[in-house]
């Protein structure tokens, strides 16, 4: 099954450069966290994140870090279910 994508085409991150989204080991993510906070769309982008197994860059306006935080959350809740 292909995703629906088509929230990307309202997404802020696709008017700026998309290094932001991928910083360096270490970098900061303050920049792309706050372009998620304003963006429309940024339910959609986590959503997209963790059904397709997204485990790099900000999505969403989350970290690396906590989105693989977020998706561990949902296959537990899919087990418990």
């Amino acid at each position: 099954m292909i995703p629906n994508d088509t929230w990307r085409e309202d997404a802020l991150c696709r008017q700026t450069d998309a290094e932001l989204f991928f910083p360096e080991r270490g970098g900061s993510t303050r920049d792309a966290k706050g372009i998620c906070l304003a963006c429309e769309v940024r339910t959609q982008c986590l959503d997209f994140a963790l059904d397709t197994g997204q485990n790099h860059g900000i999505w969403g306006g989350v970290s690396e870090r906590e989105l693989r935080r977020l998706a561990r959350a949902r296959r537990a809740e899919a087990r418990a279910a």
